[in-house]
């Protein structure tokens, strides 16, 4: 497969993005030691939310250009959002000794992020009129 620099350069333009935003808002509010980390559970099941709701716009509703996916989606929103972090802080917590916090955070993050992605595929096709997810279809 030839490589396609045009998308891989958009790709690394929209994670750059993600990614400022995601540090900057990782200093705001860092964890105390033991504590839940919120911040990351935070821009994590943020992430999810407009990830489903960008999918539908993106794939039934507006159907843009061949950047505008790998711009927002993996870049964007694959910059903004951090399973390296997650999994850091969940080894920190076990490390430490801080078993039902880490749990806490390994399922919680699992379960609000899957919550999360349905709620914004949910909202988006709801906001758009359909309710027929992937047909086009509105009320």
């Amino acid at each position: 497969m030839r490589p396609r620099w045009d998308v891989t350069l958009a790709v690394a333009a929209g994670g750059a993005l993600g990614a400022a935003a995601r540090y900057e808002l990782s200093g705001t509010w860092p964890p105390s030691a033991g504590g839940f980390p919120w911040v990351t559970f935070g821009i994590n099941v943020g992430g999810c939310l407009l990830i489903g709701a960008l999918m539908v716009y993106l794939l039934e509703v507006l159907r843009p250009g061949r950047y505008a996916r790998p711009f927002l989606a993996v870049g964007v929103l694959g910059g903004f959002t951090t399973f390296s972090t997650y999994a850091g802080e969940t080894e920190m917590l076990l490390r430490h000794g801080h078993a039902t916090v880490a749990l806490t955070y390994l399922f919680g993050t699992l379960v609000a992020a899957l919550l999360a992605t349905w709620a914004g595929l949910a909202l988006a096709r709801f906001a758009a009129g359909y309710t027929h997810p992937g047909t086009g279809r509105t009320r």
